[in-house]
């Protein structure tokens, strides 16, 4: 079958070639590839191609022309169109296509008079090879490139840290100097410490952890907040307490059940307990790390700062083998679910001691977002099908009165009617989320508006009026927030659609021509004018640049699929760690699931035991003061004493708060299930076919 109907003579291979040629020239939209006709005399074709993919967000479902060779249909992928538009005019012209030619006058492909009949395979090849190589650009030369350029910004805003602000919290760089914004625990130094490792570097890693456990203290008389030093302090000291083998460290026997990283996660999560002893579960937003909860303290808490804990929390009862701390995450996160609307929404803020609603803003944004990502990624690191059913009928109600068109509004929680037609940048992050949970369609529709916010400012202001399609009075900045790079990330390992790679370039170029400064790198005040701030929140190095680098490092240990691993002896039996599927916090800290069964073996077989003692010394007694106790499953009672948190002193209490038997495996820490390695391809619990 011909390419291009004509006449029916045989024609030579150059006309073959230049039929071929012409044909990919109109798929492409450009006129490198008819120049084989323009040698022959034939009059150059002008681009009729489609517009490409990434430009039309709202038909995604578009497609170019096929092109038929031989009665073979070829529809190449959006994607690959799209691609082509944004790279071909930076290459060089094919030498083996001759000289360029002269500028001629187009006309339209249906003009074309000259045609041939089969185009034999090497003429293929030759015309297709250009195709593939402006296809496979990006990931030769722009990702590679691109990947250095964020290292490099790391090291500015790293080294500027550690210069300017070391010990404070964070670096202020208009001024050059520090500050203290979350309790005094050299904030920035904590949450980039695993990016250190991600980025390869194991003896700066070997180094901080050294510097943190001579110099962080958490018996400080200091206000923190809750919420905040549990995703980063917390989650920061845990991931990188996992991450120390893989970066070289010394660890002691035990690893990964103990050390000193862990206990220092054990030490300041015990400081948060205080703040849990509520009449409903729910935590004070603040805590005194001294002294507890001031008496002055207010009730109100939003919805993320009560629902946040899962992760770090659960993790570290898997770790230390003390249960109160997945227990009173999970309390929290049951008095959430409890409080819900009739219609199966929450809303922003709530009184932890009445548990009435105090405001009644339902959306996916500040003051809710990671409430909910948290049920996602607990229902993936715990393999907790009741947190994902949760998670999936919220996302029911979400999606019935807050979806408009791809965007998420706010809504009232009790009636549904829209309170706030804005998105706000937090927002971002829920593409990535439904990509977890295998929504990759819908993910990329949301994806695409967000992305246009984006290329409008060259940064997603705080709120966005949706219907004005402009900033809000007084939140038109950016934080260099890594909400929208994350998503992208998450997206890009499910996909492989090079528009994601699009994103992290124009991020890379909008924090540098913007946002850097001799000092590190400076809050965008607003996005309008580029007024700067003088603020670099520790997050830029723990998600922001972290996200990007993994967004253009497709070989990173964090993307591992299972292949490789690494079997660790200790004294309770092998332990397999470092097989992928991290979960990462909402500050961007992974963490391995594996981990979380190294020491489970050890306590179950330490409750045993203590049966098996008890019934020796106890023939005589009556058995039934003996029998095991499972966890109380009916109504929270409340903590009557500072002292109901620590099991140590409560002996009696962690042990009947002990689950259920489960056989134990031959591997006390296997390799974490199936679904939980396909976390990042977006296929956990649901498939999206």
């Amino acid at each position: 079958m011909a390419l291009i109907p004509g006449r029916t003579r045989r024609r030579s291979d150059d006309e073959r070639v230049a039929v071929a040629a012409a044909a990919v020239a109109a798929l492409t939209g450009h006129e490198l590839y008819a120049f084989p006709a323009a040698r022959l005399g034939w009059p150059p074709v002008r681009a009729v191609a489609p517009a490409p993919w990434c430009a039309r967000p709202r038909r995604l479902r578009a497609r170019p022309r096929p092109l038929q060779v031989k009665g073979i249909r070829l529809s190449p992928p959006p994607s690959l169109i799209g691609e082509l538009e944004t790279q071909t005019q930076s290459l060089p012209f094919p030498s083996f296509l001759g000289p360029p030619p002269k500028p001629a006058r187009t006309q339209s492909l249906g003009s074309l008079q000259k045609t041939g009949g089969d185009v034999p395979l090497s003429a293929l090849f030759l015309v297709l090879f250009p195709v593939w190589f402006r296809f496979m650009a990006p990931t030769l030369y722009l990702v590679p490139r691109t990947r250095e350029r964020v290292k490099a910004m790391f090291y500015h805003a790293y080294d500027s840290y550690l210069e300017n602000a070391f010990p404070y919290d964070e670096l202020r760089p208009l001024t050059c100097d520090g500050q203290d914004t979350w309790g005094s625990f050299s904030l920035t130094l904590i949450d980039a410490l695993d990016t250190l490792l991600i980025l390869g570097n194991v003896t700066e890693f070997q180094r901080v952890v050294e510097v943190l456990q001579d110099n962080v203290d958490f018996d400080i008389d200091v206000n923190a907040s809750v919420f905040e030093t549990n995703i980063r302090v917390v989650g920061g000291l845990l991931s990188a307490h996992l991450l120390s083998k893989k970066a070289g460290v010394e660890v002691e026997a035990g690893w990964p059940c103990s050390g000193p990283l862990l206990r220092m996660a054990e030490e300041a999560a015990r400081k948060l307990l205080p703040a849990f002893q509520t009449p409903t579960g729910m935590p004070y937003g603040t805590v005194n790390l001294l002294h507890g909860v001031n008496p002055g303290e207010t009730p109100v808490t939003c919805t993320a700062g009560i629902g946040t804990f899962i992760v770090e929390f659960a993790t570290l009862s898997s770790l230390t083998g003390d249960p109160v701390f997945e227990d009173v995450a999970r309390v929290a996160l049951m008095r959430l679910w409890e409080s819900r609307s009739d219609i199966g929404l929450v809303g922003n803020h709530i009184d932890v001691l009445t548990g009435k609603w105090v405001a009644q803003d339902a959306g996916i944004g500040a003051g809710v977002d990671s409430y909910f990502e948290y049920l996602v990624k607990g229902a993936i690191l715990l393999q907790d099908k009741k947190l994902m059913a949760m998670f999936l009928e919220y996302n029911k109600a979400i999606r019935n009165y807050t979806r408009f068109d791809d965007w998420y509004l706010w809504v009232q929680m009790y009636k549904g009617t829209v309170s706030m037609p804005v998105f706000q940048s937090l927002e971002a992050y829920w593409p990535g989320l439904q990509s977890l949970v295998g929504d990759i369609d819908n993910a990329m529709r949301t994806f695409l508006n967000y992305y246009t916010v984006w290329k409008q400012f060259g940064g997603l202001p705080e709120f966005y009026n949706i219907p004005q399609g402009y900033t809000v009075e007084k939140r038109e900045g950016y934080p260099l927030r890594p909400e929208l790079i994350e998503s992208a990330m998450y997206l890009y390992r499910a996909t492989g659609d090079p528009t994601l790679l699009e994103l992290g370039r124009d991020a890379v170029e909008s924090i540098e021509k913007i946002s850097k400064v001799e000092c590190g790198f400076a809050t965008i005040k607003d996005l309008r004018d580029h007024k700067l701030d003088n603020r670099m929140e520790s997050f830029f190095l723990a998600e922001t640049v972290k996200y990007l680098y993994l967004l253009f490092d497709p070989t990173n240990f964090i993307h591992s699929n299972g292949s490789t691993f690494d079997a660790v002896i200790t004294p309770y039996g092998e332990c397999i760690l470092g097989a992928g599927g991290y979960i990462f916090n909402t500050e961007a800290h992974p963490i391995d699931p594996a981990a979380l069964h190294c020491c489970r073996r050890l306590k179950e077989e330490q409750w045993e035991v203590e049966d098996l003692m008890r019934e020796f010394y106890s023939l005589k007694r009556n058995r039934s003061r003996f029998k095991k106790k499972t966890m109380s499953s009916g109504p929270w009672e409340p903590p009557t004493g500072p002292g109901t948190f620590s099991s140590p002193e409560n002996g009696d209490q962690g042990r009947e708060k002990k689950p259920a038997k489960r056989k134990i495996p031959l591997l006390s820490c296997p390799s974490q299930p199936f679904t939980s390695k396909l976390a990042l391809l977006g296929q956990v619990f649901l498939d999206s076919s």
